[in-house]
């Protein structure tokens, strides 16, 4: 997966985004909004913190806090695209789904070819904004519907 910033541990708190590959619903698709669900458990048990989070049918944002230094965030999202990557595509070839299966091997690049990828499932990179001030916080889990310990709204905007 391309790398094209790595962040660094300056910052513990960070605005996450990433986003399926050209903005197909395949969470939606696929009904695999349990997955990121899984990987926010693996990270919780990694003794990170999710302050809030929205899954969108094609994107997902989420605010990671890490109590301590020494972790990688570039590494983190790499995994968890790759981890659910795995899964959409499973439930994409179980419900035999074969036009969403093409188009995203269709998009592959000869390089993704030869390192042996099989489906283009997210965009390469993400965005991660640090969280340094209480106003950016605030401005961001206005944005985001759910926090632990809350509900979500319901929203006619989608």
């Amino acid at each position: 997966m391309v790398v094209k910033y790595k962040h660094s541990e300056e910052f513990t708190t960070y605005f996450v985004t990433f986003t399926c590959y050209n903005w197909i619903s395949l969470f939606e698709i696929t009904n695999s909004y349990d997955v990121v669900y899984n990987w926010f458990n693996i990270l919780k048990a990694g003794g990170l913190d999710i302050i809030g989070y929205v899954i969108m049918p094609n994107h997902l944002h989420t605010i990671i806090h890490f109590p301590s230094p020494g972790y990688n965030l570039n590494k983190i999202i790499s995994n968890a695209k790759r981890f659910m990557a795995y899964e959409i595509v499973n439930r994409l070839e179980n419900s035999a789904n074969k036009k969403v299966l093409q188009e995203l091997s269709s998009k592959l690049t000869p390089r993704e070819i030869s390192k042996g990828q099989k489906h283009k499932i997210f965009k390469d990179s993400f965005d991660a904004k640090p969280i340094y001030a209480d106003k950016f916080l605030f401005q961001k889990l206005d944005y985001i519907p759910v926090r632990p310990g809350r509900r979500a709204r319901k929203s006619s905007e989608g």
